[in-house]
């Protein structure tokens, strides 16, 4: 029986209308919610956020039988106010429980009691999808730029740039890594053991203290000087892991028909320690050099990928890059989630599914990462103004196009989107703390949608001070009486 929204007002609840925020205050929370409370308080945007958060969260469930679930609009107040302001559940939870200011928000008044637990957050926010999100930022950009457009202003400009979005892994090694597989199945083993009364994992503690104390043997003994001392270390704990590879793979062949996800977990941490046991073997005993498509950088968050761009202090970042679209007013049209691709793959893609949700963009800018000559001929197709430098040395067309004062202009814009990217990992996208590839994409959504909603906030505050400094009265000279004699 989940609601949009609570049907009836309790004694001393604040209207989410009347609530009041400092105009002076320059901290992000005040224009997130003010944000959030322009989306409740104008009936058609309202409509249409909750008209998207009905059709995908529980759409199955009967709204007149059963339990009250969360309100659809306190799901999106959380998700989003968790990931603007970089918090965990854990701070989610003692705000939502303390801040008074939030607390109106979420529809609660100074005599609401109501608890929020810790598992009842992650359960409710997970619930946002991609998908969902990324219909509720049209609304919100499409809001946006009707309070931010001067009279006559239709065309959007588009600047786009990507940006690596970490995950949070450990750095890899090949030791490391198995070391990772083998706490799984020893950790594993031993509890579908006890659960099922099988043998073999009576000193899981004891094979836990003996996979560390061959990993640090492993990596004291590194030293070009003494080879022999290190491969004689690498060799000990590689029979150390087959050893324990084996007796994993004894276990899942005697758990019951009942143990059959248990077994295909265990499994899956198997197939990894084979594979890190023979890069090690060839690695390190073989002296071969194992190709960059063979590695997994995380066991955990398989998703990781190796990225090095160049930056200066940055040899190289674990995570997934990100490609974002941003327009003149500092609104996120639009953001690909790059998994395996390269800036030049997205390029024309990205334009493409931003127009189909923003068919004013008529202009956008990028990088020399971006550059092919086929996607500089498609975009020329799709834009009115594509801003796509070249690498190397152009040709005389080229030339000429780039030097030309559309192409100038937009490329001089373009540092612009460096600010929307860095605001973006100040406000929690820096690092997703998130599982898996689902959740990963649900992070950086969310991040979105956060990030436009505070953008929004902030034109409200702009357009409420243009307003009231209109309103101030002018100035006017002293009276007669009131001026000082000559």
């Amino acid at each position: 029986m989940r609601q949009f929204e609570t049907c009836q007002p309790r004694l001393g609840e604040t209207s989410i209308a009347d609530i009041v925020f400092d105009p002076k205050s320059r901290d992000d929370v005040p224009q997130l919610l003010r944000g959030l409370q322009f989306l409740y308080v104008t009936p058609a945007l309202r409509a249409e956020v909750f008209r998207i958060l009905d059709q995908v969260i529980a759409p199955k469930i009967s709204r007149r039988t059963g339990r009250p679930g969360m309100t659809l609009w306190r799901i999106l107040v959380l998700g989003v106010v968790r990931l603007n302001l970089g918090w965990d559940y854990d701070r989610l939870q003692e705000m939502a429980n303390q801040h008074r200011t939030l607390r109106q928000m979420l529809e609660h008044g100074a005599d609401d009691e109501t608890h929020y637990e810790l598992q009842t957050l992650k359960d409710n926010v997970s619930l946002l999808t991609p998908e969902i999100l990324d219909q509720i930022n049209q609304v919100v950009v499409h809001a946006g730029q009707q309070l931010a457009k001067k009279k006559g202003d239709d065309e959007v400009q588009g600047r786009c740039d990507s940006f690596v979005v970490e995950t949070d892994v450990h750095y890899p090694t090949d030791a490391n890594l198995l070391v990772d597989a083998l706490r799984k199945i020893i950790v594993l083993s031993a509890r579908v053991s006890r659960r099922y009364g099988l043998a073999g994992w009576g000193k899981s503690g004891y094979n836990l203290r003996q996979v560390r104390r061959w990993l640090r043997a492993v990596q004291q003994g590194k030293s070009p000087r003494r080879p022999k001392e290190t491969r004689r270390a690498y060799r000990r704990y590689l029979a150390l892991a087959r050893d324990l590879i084996q007796r994993g793979e004894e276990t899942v062949a005697q758990l019951p028909a009942a143990a059959v996800d248990a077994g295909e977990e265990i499994g899956r941490y198997l197939a990894h320690a084979h594979r890190q046991v023979e890069q090690i073997d060839r690695r390190v005993l073989q002296g071969q050099t194992i190709p960059h498509a063979e590695k997994v950088f995380s066991l955990f968050e398989e998703h990781t990928e190796w990225i090095s761009k160049g930056k200066a202090g940055v040899p190289v970042e674990l995570g997934v890059q990100v490609a974002i679209v941003e327009d003149q007013y500092g609104f996120i049209l639009h953001h690909r989630v790059m998994q395996g691709e390269g800036d030049a793959a997205i390029a024309v893609p990205l334009v493409r599914e931003t127009q189909q949700r923003f068919p004013q963009l008529h202009q956008c800018s990028f990088d020399r990462g971006f550059y092919t000559p086929d996607n500089r001929t498609q975009l020329r197709a799709l834009l009115t103004v594509s801003a796509l430098p070249s690498r190397g040395t152009p040709s005389a067309s080229e030339a000429a196009w780039e030097a030309s004062e559309e192409f100038l202009t937009a490329r001089r814009r373009h540092v612009a989107v460096e600010s929307a990217i860095n605001a973006l990992e100040v406000h929690g996208l820096d690092r997703c703390p998130d599982h898996g590839i689902a959740g990963f994409r649900r992070y950086v959504a969310l991040a979105v949608v956060g990030r436009n909603i505070q953008q929004l906030g902030a034109w409200v505050s702009y357009q409420a001070a243009l307003a009231r400094r209109r309103r101030r009265p002018r100035r006017t000279a002293d009276p007669p009486s009131c001026r000082r004699a000559a």
